[in-house]
């Protein structure tokens, strides 16, 4: 039986929405991963990890920071994640 997983949206919809769970890639082999700071205190340092890690593996990297930690990323921020990647690592931080 496959489990049922609920995801909750932080964000003031009121409205839930009904979205698919995307299915894991089997390799990260030519694909360009986002690596999208969200400007808390020391992300960068997690992120500085893993795009260590994934350089040393061949996977493209691309550094996205969001301009404070208290608002959602602007929608230049995001188009430019759709349009330039194919998964995201979010990072937080404290």
């Amino acid at each position: 039986m496959t489990p049922t997983v609920e995801l909750l949206d932080p964000t003031s919809e009121t409205v839930p929405m009904r979205r698919e769970r995307m299915v894991a890639p089997r390799s990260l082999d030519g694909l360009t991963v986002a690596l999208l700071d969200i400007a808390k205190p020391r992300s960068d340092v997690f992120l500085d990890r893993v795009e260590q890690r994934l350089n040393a593996v061949g996977v493209a990297s691309k550094r996205y920071r969001k301009p404070t930690q208290s608002r959602k990323a602007p929608r230049p921020i995001l188009d430019a994640i759709v349009d330039e990647c194919d998964l995201v690592v979010e990072a937080l931080g404290d």
